[in-house]
């Protein structure tokens, strides 16, 4: 079966009329742009460079991202973007369909299986003569079927492969998936490339030990593979002469893979990198406040192409954001967003369950509803798989073995709580006072007030969108063992 086939009638691919969105700037405005779509794997904002040079909290010089930078600066740098979901399968599923994450059904779990009645941006760009394609990791590692294929477009060796197949008169969509900077990594590679593990500024959720030095080190060598490769798409791009018309998007599909980062709801899951620049139609040289989430990348770039966002999409654009010359906060109303997280990975618990839970992000707070607090949130203490050990949920790593093995240790107890310890229902963190979200004040009197107003916020935003947790009638993704392993589906019961 093609890949557009699954295009249904009457989606609303419709064509704006004398649409000049990539006008102004000394192109043809009929010319649609082409887009590349660089996504890191586990790749967590503020590692990147740029942002020490622009001193955010966070950040260090270790790190050295010029390709994501030069991007950065001839383009727009978001300094709040957020995925929908801190695990990939449902983080990527989001961007395809332009929906947040509570709202896939099966495709809501890391390896569910994606919904065929929701559109994609991808089958939608090929329908009006764009070439798509993907390289590395696309959607994965949810499943098709039904003869779906990866909704991220047919696979290619490389971009150079890519871009030879294609027709001249196309303009071009393509996915990079890379899996730097994903687990496992080759052991001290970031010490043996240069690095110095002194200078890394280590996440407050995490202990401040040369093990985890090292262990952060080892990611920010594999966030550097990927921006090389990056910068010889992006040359590859200019030696055609066609960079000053390619709408270039760079991010990451989650938070780094260390404890209380990956798979959790704190910045260090879900808030992410994002550079775009298109030099054709944005004014460059900007950085916004405004927060967006990457759902909606998916409306966003098919209002770049001319068309109106899928009938099925309900994330919206964020073109405004990018055709405005304004830094700051460009849009009042993105002041705030909302994140998720079901069904991870599978045997992290002896019932096979996920950890539902929700929040909201402001500018100042960040408020997290657990739906299920007698679950351990990073799955139970027991290795039920050998290749994740106990606490399933987070990756396997030197900073994970070592937590455990010193988890009554002064420095490290608290942490190891904050970490692996189950959660109560809700979660208060004042951001100003608290920016590593380490300290719980839902419970606290003095800001009982500014919680009622939160929690009004979220209530109304995830009953609107129909989140099952919301409504009390959450889907229990349920594991079928098969024979084969490429048989695994997750149903709803």
């Amino acid at each position: 079966m093609k890949r557009r086939d699954f295009l249904k009638a009457g989606v609303g691919l419709c064509l704006f009329s004398g649409c000049t969105v990539g006008g102004g700037r000394g192109n043809d405005p009929k010319k649609k742009p082409n887009i590349l779509f660089a996504f890191g794997d586990d790749w967590s904002w503020p590692h990147a460079s740029i942002a020490h040079d622009m001193f955010i909290p966070g950040s260090d010089s270790v790190v050295k991202t010029p390709n994501f930078d030069r991007v950065a600066r001839q383009g727009v740098l978001f300094k709040n973007a957020f995925c929908s979901a801190p695990s990939c399968g449902p983080s990527r599923s989001a961007i395809l369909t332009g929906r947040n994450m509570w709202e896939l059904e099966t495709a809501a779990n890391l390896r569910g299986i994606f919904p065929n009645k929701f559109g994609v941006y991808t089958d939608a760009l090929e329908e009006i003569g764009y070439h798509a394609g993907h390289m590395l990791k696309g959607c994965s590692p949810i499943k098709f079927i039904d003869g779906r294929s990866d909704p991220a477009g047919p696979k290619y060796k490389d971009f150079a492969e890519f871009m030879d197949k294609r027709p001249d008169d196309r303009p071009f969509c393509f996915w990079f998936g890379s899996q730097d900077a994903h687990r496992p990594y080759a052991y001290d590679s970031g010490i043996k490339s240069g690095m110095n593990p002194k200078d890394v500024a280590v996440p407050a959720c995490l202990p401040d030990d040369p093990v985890i030095r090292k262990d952060l080190c080892d990611y920010y060598f594999e966030v550097q593979r990927f921006d090389r490769r990056l910068g010889e798409m992006l040359d590859l791009i200019e030696q055609r002469g066609e960079l000053e018309n390619t709408l270039v998007v760079i991010s990451g599909d989650n938070g780094l893979p260390f404890p209380r980062c990956k798979v959790e709801l704190y910045d260090t899951g879900t808030q992410v990198p994002l550079a775009i620049s298109w030099p054709a139609a944005i004014k460059g040289g900007r950085v916004v406040d405004d927060f967006v989430n990457l759902a909606e990348l998916g409306p966003t770039f098919m209002e770049a192409a001319g068309l109106k966002p899928l009938k099925t999409m309900t994330a919206k654009s964020f073109i405004n954001v990018l055709m405005s010359e304004r830094q700051g906060q460009v849009d009042p109303k993105r002041d705030k967003t909302f994140t998720g997280r079901g069904y991870h990975d599978f045997k992290c618990r002896a019932d096979d369950t996920g950890y539902p839970a929700r929040a909201l992000r402001t500018a100042d707070f960040l408020y997290i509803r657990n739906y299920e607090p007698d679950r351990w949130p990073s799955g139970d203490p027991v290795a039920y798989r050998k290749n994740r050990g106990k606490y399933g949920e987070v990756d396997r790593s030197p900073t994970k073995a070592f937590m455990e093995a010193h988890r009554n240790d002064p420095k490290v107890k608290k942490l190891f709580k904050l970490a692996f310890e189950k959660r109560p229902y809700e979660e208060l963190y004042d951001l100003q006072a608290d920016p590593g979200q380490l300290n719980n004040i839902a419970g606290k009197p003095e800001y009982a007030k500014q919680k009622r107003k939160l929690v009004a916020i979220f209530e109304k935003e995830f009953t609107a969108t129909y989140d099952p947790e919301a409504l009390g009638i959450p889907p229990r993704p349920k594991y079928l063992k098969k024979t084969e392993r490429t048989n695994r589906r997750f149903l709803y019961e």
